[in-house]
Formats: C-alpha cells, sequence, structure tokens
C-alpha cells in the first residue's frame, strides 16, 4: 500500500538490503515524539483513520522534535521532508507521517536529519519541525505513526501524554 501511496507522489523506492538481526531487546520500540498519543479512529484524514495505509497511532505533538522509534535504516525520505519510513533491524516497516497536508509546504518549516538508506538507532534525532510555521498553514499537526509492515505481527499501545524516547508504550508482539 505504501509504495502505490509513493506511486502517486512520483517517488521511486529501490530494494534496499537491511539487517535483520535484532539489535533492540524485544523489539523495544521508543515513542518518536512527545504529546498525547492517540488512536488513529481520531486523527481527520480517511487515509490514516480508516487505515488504508496500515494500522497505527497517532501523536498530537507538543514540539516538533522526531526522533527514531527503532534501530533500523531509513527506507524512504519524502521530497517534502513531512515523512519519513524506517525499517527496522527486526523488519518491521514505520511510516511517522508530520502533519496533514503537509506535502503543500513542499518542506518549508522542515530540517532533516537523515537521508535515505542510512541507518539509524532508536532515539536518534530524524526530523526538526517549526510547529508554530506549521501550524499556521495545515489543517493538523498530528503524526501518524504507521506500521506499514508488520509481518503478521501485533502490536499495543498505552494513549495519553507521552514523552519522546518513553520506553514500553507501545509494545510490538
Amino acid at each position: 500500500m505504501f509504495n502505490l501511496f509513493k506511486e502517486k507522489l512520483g517517488i521511486k523506492k529501490e530494494d534496499k538490503n537491511v539487517n535483520t538481526s535484532k539489535t533492540v531487546a524485544n523489539d523495544e520500540f521508543l515513542v518518536p515524539i512527545s504529546g498525547e498519543l492517540i488512536n488513529l479512529d481520531e486523527v481527520k484524514d480517511e487515509v490514516f483513520s480508516q487505515r488504508m495505509m496500515g494500522d497505527g497511532f497517532a501523536i498530537d505533538p507538543e514540539d516538533g522534535h522526531v526522533f527514531s522509534p527503532v534501530d533500523g535504516t531509513v527506507t524512504s525520505v519524502f521530497p517534502t521532508k513531512h515523512a519519513i519510513s524506517i525499517k527496522s533491524n527486526a523488519g518491521i516497516e514505520i511510516l511517522i507521517h508530520f502533519g496533514l497536508d503537509t506535502v503543500e509546504l513542499k518542506g518549508e518549516g522542515f530540517k532533516l536529519y537523515i537521508e535515505e538508506e542510512a541507518a539509524v538507532k532508536a532515539g536518534d534525532l530524524l526530523l526538526e519541525v517549526d510547529v508554530d510555521e506549521v501550524k499556521k498553514k495545515v489543517p493538523s499537526i498530528v503524526v501518524p505513526v504507521i506500521f506499514l509492515e508488520l509481518n503478521e505481527r501485533t502490536f499495543t499501545f498505552r494513549a495519553g501524554k507521552v514523552k519522546a524516547k518513553d520506553r514500553g508504550v507501545i509494545q510490538i508482539n
């Protein structure tokens, strides 16, 4: 599904060799951004709330610092800088999408700290967003975090106030 979404935007993805060894204990998943963790049902965009790209959760951010939730490889960075996908070393692919309709900003207000094919560790800074600037120009700055590829695994999360890099809030089983 994600590849179809990227094709519509004209973004090509090449196959990458990804290390599949587990380097994060029990597929530990860190919270990628501080804010209020909410159910995807609350996201006011059907692509996310109807889970057309996959299941996950969202965070209503309190700041613009976005961190890698896992050890892995960056598989895609949208040219507009608003969305990043990472394949964990355990084979789980995750999309972090900052805001709704942020593609229209063409990168304005976004500062990347990574590039495609970069190896990342859980807790590495991926992106910094000027929340005040972006908030004025889009309908929402909510950050959907989508599991594009769980490989028949499941996840659970604890809704509520979270801090970036918190452990134990999102569990992958």
